[in-house]
C-alpha cells in the first residue's frame, strides 16, 4: 500500500558529485565510491551499501600520548566500502569544507570527519602570550581532501585581513592557514576586577591573511578526569 505525506518528498536523500555534501544542515553525506574516510568515534547515524568502521583511537601512540598530555584531539573510526554513509554529532550543523594544499587548525571537539587524504596531527600552537596560559593545543588537518566539522548554531566567517579580530577562546572552532594567533588578557580594569570581572578576561587575537571562524556557543567540554572545561584550543587553561 502507497504512503503518502510530505516527509517522503521533502526529506528524501540527496544525490551528489561529491564524496562530502550535506544531506541537511545537520547531517553530512559521504559518498565511499571516492574512497576511505576518517570519522568521529560514534558519528554514523545510517548507511546504505557495505560499510566496515574500525576504531583506530587516537590515531597511533604518538597522537595518543598527545592527546593524553594535552586533552586535545579526536577519537576517529576508518570507513572502508562502498555506498552512502550518513554521519552526525548530537544535532549539532555541519559545515563541509574542501582544502586543497591547505592547513586548517580546528578544535578538537568540532571535527566529524575527513577524507583519508588530510593528514592530522595535535600540535602545540605558537602564540604570543601563551606562555601564561601553560601551552595551548589543537588539531592540525592539512592537504588536499574534504572535511566535515560540526558548530552549535550558524558560525561566522570572520576575515582576519579586514581589522583587528578578537574571540573568546571557548567560541572559535578554527582558523584557516596564514592566520597567526596571540593570546590577549583584558581585565576591563581595576573597577571591573573588584566587582567579579567581565568574564571576557582570556581573548584569542587573530592576524594575517584569512579566516577565523566562530560558533555562537561557547564550547565546555569533558576533561580526562571527569570534570568540565572549556574548549581544547585552551589545553584545560579555563579549568577550575
Amino acid at each position: 500500500m502507497p504512503l503518502y505525506g510530505p516527509l517522503f518528498n521533502d526529506y528524501a536523500e540527496k544525490n551528489s558529485e561529491h564524496q562530502f555534501s550535506l544531506q541537511n544542515k545537520k547531517l553530512l553525506k559521504v559518498e565511499m565510491g571516492f574512497g576511505p574516510v576518517w570519522a568521529r568515534t560514534g558519528s554514523m547515524v545510517a548507511y546504505q551499501g557495505k560499510i566496515n568502521f574500525t576504531n583506530k583511537g587516537s590515531g597511533g601512540i604518538g597522537k595518543f600520548l598527545k592527546q593524553a598530555a594535552t586533552g586535545e584531539g579526536v577519537q576517529l573510526m576508518e570507513c572502508t566500502g562502498s555506498g552512502e554513509l550518513f554521519l552526525a554529532e548530537e544535532a549539532a550543523d555541519v559545515q563541509v569544507i574542501y582544502l586543497e594544499n591547505d592547513t586548517i587548525s580546528v578544535n578538537g571537539g568540532n571535527v566529524l570527519a575527513f577524507s583519508q587524504s588530510i593528514q592530522w596531527d595535535v600540535r602545540r600552537i605558537q602564540a604570543r602570550g601563551a606562555a601564561m596560559t601553560g601551552g595551548l593545543y589543537n588539531v592540525v588537518l592539512q592537504g588536499t581532501g574534504f572535511v566535515a566539522i560540526t558548530t552549535k548554531g550558524e558560525p561566522v566567517a570572520l576575515d582576519v585581513a579586514q581589522a583587528p579580530t578578537f574571540a573568546d577562546a571557548q567560541a572559535v572552532v578554527l582558523w584557516t592557514g596564514g592566520v597567526q594567533m596571540d593570546i590577549k588578557m583584558d581585565t576591563g580594569g581595576l573597577k571591573s576586577m573588584v566587582r567579579g570581572g567581565t568574564g571576557e578576561m582570556l581573548q584569542m587575537a587573530f592576524r594575517g591573511q584569512g579566516h577565523v571562524v566562530v560558533q555562537p556557543c561557547e564550547n565546555v567540554v569533558a576533561t580526562p578526569n571527569g570534570g568540565g572545561g572549556a574548549g581544547g584550543m585552551l589545553g584545560g587553561l579555563l579549568d577550575g
